[in-house]
């Protein structure tokens, strides 16, 4: 069965809680330069963010994203973690994610659009007709 998209659910830690919070990361296809992030909330409900593919692979070696999203292996305290920081108008979060979970999801995300490839599976006239049919 051929599919267009991944799915990888873990637990992480939100800021410096022993609670872990259920994330979902996913990449389609047809969005092929874009991950999204999401979190369950409390209440039940998933907090989504949207993001370039690229920042969570530069986020693997090196600080990455200069605004709302973060990404940044953690080297001082667990080479094993990868911070995760998300702020809003609302608030801030900060999340610790296993690098082996990231570098698996990735390495899945390639397999559907090749890395640097992007180009070649984005369709810029679905794109026109999302924003003019609004």
């Amino acid at each position: 069965m051929q599919t267009d998209a991944v799915h990888q659910s873990q637990f992480v830690l939100l800021n410096d809680s022993t609670t872990p919070v259920l994330s979902r990361l996913s990449y389609h296809a047809d969005e092929p330069f874009a991950v999204t992030v999401a979190f369950r909330t409390e209440r039940g409900r998933w907090v989504e963010w949207t993001f370039a593919r690229d920042l969570l692979v530069d986020g693997l070696v090196e600080q990455a994203g200069l605004g709302d999203v973060r990404i940044r292996p953690d080297l001082v305290e667990d080479e094993a973690l990868v911070i995760l920081e998300i702020e809003s108008p609302d608030g801030y979060a900060s999340f610790e994610l296993e690098r082996a979970d990231i570098e698996r999801f990735l390495a899945a995300s390639y397999e559907l659009v090749p890395l640097g490839a992007e180009v070649d599976y984005f369709d810029v006239d679905t794109l026109i007709d999302e924003i003019t049919n609004v």
